[in-house]
């Protein structure tokens, strides 16, 4: 299956995006001093590990929709190289 190259380029950017956002998340969630991701005795809460869990879920998607763009963005590349030598001669 070939991506075309917005495809491609748009999947690549949605996984840059994702990682962009979900680590700010995390961060975010790390320092979260108003008592939902952490309680009194500094322990986290459900709160925290649910959260935690989308963040990972998401940086797994993320990952794998930035490499399958990636993976088209070079293909293209590749492409567009071998058809332009191949003219050449």
């Amino acid at each position: 299956m070939k991506l075309s190259r917005a495809a491609s380029w748009f999947l690549l950017a949605f996984g840059v995006w994702t990682w962009f956002i979900w680590v700010s998340f995390v961060r975010n969630l790390w320092k979260n001093g108003s008592g939902l991701a952490f309680d009194t005795a500094g322990d986290p809460t459900a709160y925290f590990w649910v959260h935690l869990a989308l963040a990972v879920t998401s940086f797994l998607l993320g990952t794998a929709v930035g490499v399958i763009g990636l993976r088209g963005v070079l293909a293209l590349r590749r492409a567009s190289r071998s058809g332009s030598e191949g003219g050449a001669a």
